[in-house]
């Protein structure tokens, strides 16, 4: 009885599926898919279309995985392919707006959730933020990206990224307080 080799060296595993081996590329898009789904889904409101996008971005990935340099963290690539790509969905279905027309707009909307918060509930509120602000607000705080580098990304200037930010989490401290979430509400 043959055993099965599993890959469990990450190098070694892409340096297959850059030969063209299935199998690799399986196990890496099974490795790899819930949490690059869950990157999606930051950008993208609809579970279905964020899950069509990140089917999308992986065949980018398996096309580009021989450019790989092996150089910082594999997932940090696939994630950088996965937010572009995103972004790119964003504005063919021109879903983002840089406006303070829905910054007005929007602050009046609100639904109530309990005082105790989880993630589901913050990805709502996250979701509820119009598309521009949502998009800087998770690449510089969720992402870590700087203004310079969500500008040249959005192609937008630094400071439309620092008012998208500061408009971002002012409507989201206004949610939390008209929510009464940890402790922004009045008692």
């Amino acid at each position: 009885m043959k055993i099965i080799s599993f890959y469990t060296n990450e190098k070694n595993l892409i340096k297959k599926a850059i030969s063209g081996n299935s199998d690799a590329q399986k196990h890496l898009y099974e490795k790899h898919a819930p949490k690059m789904l869950s990157v999606c889904r930051q950008y993208i409101k609809d579970a279905d279309f964020a899950e069509d996008v990140m089917v999308t971005s992986f065949v980018k990935v398996f096309k580009y995985l021989d450019t790989f340099k092996f150089e910082g963290s594999f997932e940090g690539w696939i994630r950088r392919i996965m937010i572009r790509e995103s972004i790119t969905y964003l504005r063919k279905k021109q879903f983002v707006v840089f406006d303070d027309d829905v910054f007005e707009r929007n602050s009046q909307s609100h639904d109530y959730f309990s005082s105790e918060i989880d993630v589901e509930q913050i990805q709502m509120l996250i979701d509820r933020l119009p598309e521009g602000y949502k998009m800087v607000f998770v690449l510089y705080a969720v992402e870590g990206y700087k203004h310079a580098e969500i500008a040249e990304m959005l192609q937008i200037t630094e400071g439309t990224s620092k008012s998208q930010l500061f408009k971002a989490r002012k409507l989201l401290q206004e949610q939390l307080k008209k929510q009464n979430i940890l402790g922004y509400g009045t008692n």
